[in-house]
């Protein structure tokens, strides 16, 4: 396989697992280093660090930091150390957002500061990161800065209004962003990703309910996988995509369309 992003990295925001994850894998297969970013109990590391080593027996670096991303001197930490390892050369082509972490409450159980968690993380967080970032000169003179959201951000769901918030939030920064630091050479885009059978998503209540609709209402008739959306990213990062700023990108095989 061609290592075509050899002298770049990707940041990874919520890469231990699910579409994080395997965009990790899709874009170290192709050459770029990888620096994942994520909060994980002591039980759980064992897995990710096995993944991590996976990815880095592709012949990439490969940094990890398990840690709270909302903590401001934490991210500084994490952008100092990145810089360290990337060298003069180095340089970010690729920020990506994969935080899962919102309130799935009913309403009215809902509270305001489970809207403000939600939307801080799922939202709130890729601006933080994607700023300070570009402050530290950082970036690719080129980069990509992608997150993941979904239907929730225009539609009403059972559970969902805190992430649904976080989302529409999420896409309306995004489209900020693609705006705003165009003139630093910054491309902004969201990835909407069909229904996938992850660990977040088997939180939601009604979860089995909802990929069964899923799978039947694709014109494929099968779900979304990990890999379906790290193959859009993948295609995001590379030169021929530079003219794709500030758009939302729905990858569900067509489940959009009906």
């Amino acid at each position: 396989m061609v290592k075509e992003f050899d002298t770049y990295w990707a940041l990874i925001l919520g890469g231990s697992s699910g579409l994080g994850l395997a965009s990790a894998r899709k874009l170290a297969a192709h050459g770029m280093n990888i620096c994942i970013v994520h909060r994980n109990t002591r039980v759980e590391l064992p897995a990710i660090e096995q993944a991590l080593g996976d990815i880095k027996a592709l012949g990439v670096q490969v940094l990890s930091f398990n840690i709270d991303l909302l903590n401001p001197e934490k991210r500084a930490e994490v952008l100092s150390q990145l810089q360290t390892a990337m060298g003069e050369k180095g340089r970010i082509r690729c920020l990506l957002h994969s935080i899962a972490r919102g309130n799935l409450k009913a309403l009215p159980a809902l509270s305001a500061e489970d809207f403000t968690m939600s939307i801080q993380y799922m939202a709130l967080s890729l601006y933080e990161w994607a700023a300070e970032t570009l402050h530290r000169q950082l970036f690719a003179a080129d980069a990509r800065i992608l997150s993941f959201t979904s239907d929730g951000s225009y539609k009403a769901m059972q559970h969902y209004a805190a992430v649904s918030a976080a989302k529409a939030a999420l896409e309306t920064i995004t489209r900020s962003m693609a705006l705003e630091f165009a003139p630093q050479g910054l491309r902004a885009n969201c990835i909407r990703a069909g229904i996938t059978d992850t660990a977040s998503l088997q939180k939601i209540p009604g979860s089995s309910e909802l990929l069964a609709y899923g799978k039947e209402r694709n014109p494929f008739q099968r779900l979304t996988t990990p890999e379906d959306v790290a193959n859009v990213v993948y295609l995001l990062c590379k030169d021929e995509a530079a003219w794709i700023n500030g758009a939302i990108i729905p990858v569900d095989g067509g489940t959009h369309i009906h």
